[in-house]
């Protein structure tokens, strides 16, 4: 969320410090609902770039997503592209370019896993590096800060709903927090437009459905999960998709707890 609005500031050409957000929704599906510069709303601006498509910084799924949803997803990379059904297909190398090649990332990131135990070992090797270096620019360190000292924030993090929720009831959201020596409390948002509403809910119901498969082990619904997932649909049938289920679990072994 604060690494692409800082993007959104560069693009823009104000300093990052002088813009002030409010986002919601998802992680990895959250929204700037609002954006502005000393009271000033920078929407117009970002909308005309994301309609011209002259983003140095934004990727092409996200400034798309804007272009035809009226909002910016925080998710800058080509992350958010994995939860959609629009921009990674098949004999669609077009699409690749627009969204910086995702196809190529996922590829690196299956390669990595599959050199199993000995990726991960560097990988922690390569964090505990990292470790004395410069700050990072994620939230975990400053929210432990604030509730270690008592100095309060205003930070990003997720938080479940209630039953009562009109937009995602019954889910882990993404909202302002105020964090302090109390821990970390949600501040209320309110409902959200009804398209991003909508778009959320396309991966809450996978959620739902892969969290009942993890919690209560009926394998059905991981394959309900998998054939609700946006860009799975998108890209097989039913049949490939249940198929494609039986291979990773099998593929994972000991990995996945034993379903029923």
């Amino acid at each position: 969320m604060q690494g692409t609005a800082l993007e959104l500031s560069q693009d823009l050409g104000i300093p990052y410090r002088e813009i002030d957000y409010l986002a919601a929704g998802i992680n990895h599906m959250a929204f700037y609902l609002r954006f502005e510069r000393d009271g000033e709303d920078l929407y117009p601006r970002l909308r005309a770039l994301a309609e011209s498509g002259r983003f140095p910084t934004t990727t092409g799924c996200a400034t798309s997503c804007c272009k035809h949803f009226g909002y910016f997803v925080t998710e800058s990379s080509e992350h958010f592209a994995e939860y959609v059904p629009w921009f990674i297909k098949r004999d669609r190398p077009d699409l690749d370019r627009a969204v910086q090649r995702p196809a190529r990332r996922v590829s690196a990131l299956v390669r990595r896993a599959d050199r199993g135990l000995g990726g991960r070992a560097r990988v922690s090797s390569n964090a505990a590096t990292r470790s004395t270096c410069s700050r990072s620019f994620e939230y975990a360190p400053t929210i432990i800060r604030s509730i270690e000292t008592g100095k309060p924030r205003a930070s990003t993090a997720t938080s479940p709903t209630t039953a009562s929720s009109t937009t995602c009831p019954r889910c882990t959201v993404e909202v302002p927090c105020l964090v302090d020596g109390n821990g970390v409390q949600p501040t209320h948002v309110g409902a959200l437009p009804p398209q991003l509403a909508a778009l959320i809910r396309t991966n809450v119901n996978v959620q739902e459905l892969d969290r009942r498969g993890g919690a209560h082990r009926p394998r059905e619904h991981v394959y309900h999960a998998a054939m609700l997932d946006p860009h799975t649909a998108a890209e097989l049938d039913l049949d490939q998709i249940h198929a494609l289920v039986d291979e990773l679990i099998d593929a994972h072994g000991a990995w996945i707890p034993e379903l029923s």
